[in-house]
């Protein structure tokens, strides 16, 4: 799997693509493929503010729950609501269909911080995880 390079990357396996001082947060292939398959995802609600690092939801899949940490802090301005009837979308879709959330970013710089797909395609190699799962 080649990672989006415009996304930017964080060492818990989230990613966000920033467009005018919206982020749109999601988790890597390499997150849902350690996964496994996913049945449930709770997300915070429209108004909530993100903290950087802090958890902000949950991904429920058959071997596991997983806490989803904000990769930058901002104000919840959209949650996917298809994750709700379609959680499975994270597993065929990480870097597409199953975004999961969009914040108005209160720091650009939060971003600035991130991994580059390279970057993050070179931790994942380091960690001794194969970055094309």
């Amino acid at each position: 799997m080649a990672y989006p390079s415009n996304y930017r990357y964080t060492k818990d396996h989230e990613w966000i693509d920033v467009k005018d001082g919206i982020g749109t947060v999601g988790i890597t292939d390499y997150a849902q493929h350690e996964l496994g398959d996913v049945v449930f995802v709770e997300l915070p609600k429209i108004g909530t503010t993100l903290e950087v690092g802090k958890v902000f939801g949950n991904i429920e899949s058959v071997k596991a729950v997983s806490e989803i940490f904000a990769p930058a802090a901002g104000e919840v301005l959209e949650a996917n609501a298809e994750l709700q009837n379609k959680p499975e979308t994270i597993n065929s879709d990480p870097h597409g269909a199953a975004w999961l959330v969009k914040i108005k970013l209160a720091n650009p710089a939060d971003v600035a911080a991130l991994m580059d797909a390279g970057a993050y395609e070179a931790f994942l190699t380091a960690k001794g995880k194969e970055a094309s799962a």
